[in-house]
């Protein structure tokens, strides 16, 4: 793999591969892409652990190969401080739209992506919004 040197696109990258239903269905792949100290606050309100989210993922919406599929909108990013991206953008899946943000961090420990998913959070959007 060869490695992406603007952080942003790395991130964007990362967040895209977190996507994929492959990844989702893999917990090998996916722990590749989350960092050892993840954390998410789902749509749900749900507070998830990186061992939490490894065991669920490839049952959750947009993990099967021929099921619903996250559609992803006005993606952005910007770098925080050297090694910290911040991202958001919106996804629709099974009519469900919502807005998320996630927060990727450079790897130090040479294990895993170069950069890694430390925090995600989603936001449902009401009807009509």
């Amino acid at each position: 793999m060869v490695e992406v040197l603007d952080p942003v696109a790395a991130a964007v990258a990362g967040e895209l591969r977190l996507l994929d239903p492959a990844v989702r269905a893999s917990r090998a792949a996916a722990a590749r892409l989350l960092d050892p100290e993840f954390t998410e606050v789902g749509a749900s309100g749900r507070r998830w652990t990186r061992e939490e989210m490894l065991a669920e993922l490839p049952g959750m919406e947009g993990s099967a190969a021929r099921g619903p599929r996250h559609e992803v909108s006005r993606m952005a990013g910007v770098p925080l401080a050297p090694g910290l991206v911040h991202l958001t953008y919106e996804t629709v899946a099974g009519g469900r739209r919502v807005r998320r943000s996630s927060l990727w961090r450079r790897a130090v420990d040479g294990a895993g992506a170069p950069w890694r998913l430390y925090h995600h959070q989603g936001t449902p959007v009401p009807d009509g919004v």
